[in-house]
């Protein structure tokens, strides 16, 4: 299963790129993370492997993440027209996922957030679901997006959110 999200920010990429790569920011925007801790490497950077625990309503999700691409390393002084990446790898659960993340210049103080996704699943139970549900799983990264556009341009944490 494939599928594309975008979102606007009204923030200059750099400033977007910078609060995307933070772990500390992760808990503010990411509705559902339980943990998210490294078990190799340095956080955020290429080849580095971090447990990942996910709950949603009554189910809980954990795997294991890999970050497979950052460019620019260094997310100061991005070049002005260069575009953004961040990619990674996530194994559990009866899945496989890839998340391609372009972060592109939409005007002087807007960000084009890009998310492309892939899910391959294996067990019968898992297979069901992609099946069964796959708008769940485009909803779901929306959401993200949505949460994190909210928690950069105005502050706002998911974990004061009453829904």
């Amino acid at each position: 299963m494939r599928y594309t999200v975008s979102i606007e920010i009204a923030l200059p990429r750099e400033r977007v790129a910078q609060l995307l790569a933070d772990p500390a920011h992760m808990p503010k925007w990411l509705r559902g993370l339980v943990l998210h801790e490294p078990l190799s490497g340095v956080h955020g950077q290429v080849g580095t492997k971090s447990r990942v625990v996910m709950q949603m309503g009554q189910q809980k999700m954990e795997g294991t993440e890999t970050i497979t691409r950052r460019e620019p390393a260094d997310l100061r002084g991005i070049p002005k027209g260069s575009v953004v990446h961040f990619e990674r790898e996530i194994v559990g659960g009866g899945m496989w996922s890839a998340a391609r993340e372009r972060l592109t210049e939409a005007g002087p103080e807007t960000t084009l957030w890009v998310s492309e996704n892939e899910y391959r699943f294996s067990g019968l139970l898992m297979r069901l679901v992609g099946l069964l549900m796959p708008g769940a799983f485009r909803k779901q990264s929306l959401q993200h997006m949505q949460d994190f556009r909210a928690f950069a341009e105005e502050g706002r944490d998911v974990r004061d959110a009453n829904d």
